[in-house]
């Protein structure tokens, strides 16, 4: 694979992530600080093989983030149609 085409898909990548980062939901994990540093440390690698290895790593980290995205987000409806033991043991006492 040509640099060009692997620079613009290690770019493509920081771009998705760093935008999934914006929502992350909790603000003391710092994603997108990790998310750079990472970056950062794999900035010198020149061995295809390494580069794509750490392409496939940021690939795993996009698509673990999307289905903590997609659980929160089913937890969250669940929590509106389906109400907490505790929440039943109010309804009747106002």
């Amino acid at each position: 694979m040509s640099p060009n085409v692997t620079r613009q898909r290690v770019i493509a990548l920081y771009k998705e992530l760093n935008r999934l980062g914006r929502d992350y939901p909790d603000p003391s994990y710092d994603f997108n600080g990790r998310m750079r540093r990472m970056f950062e440390k794999n900035r010198d690698l020149t061995d295809p093989e390494d580069i794509e290895k750490a392409i496939k790593f940021g690939e795993y980290i996009k698509n673990e983030t999307l289905a903590l995205y997609s659980l929160r987000k089913y937890r969250h409806l669940k929590r509106m149609y389906y109400p907490t033991s505790l929440d039943e043991g109010t309804e009747g006492k106002s």
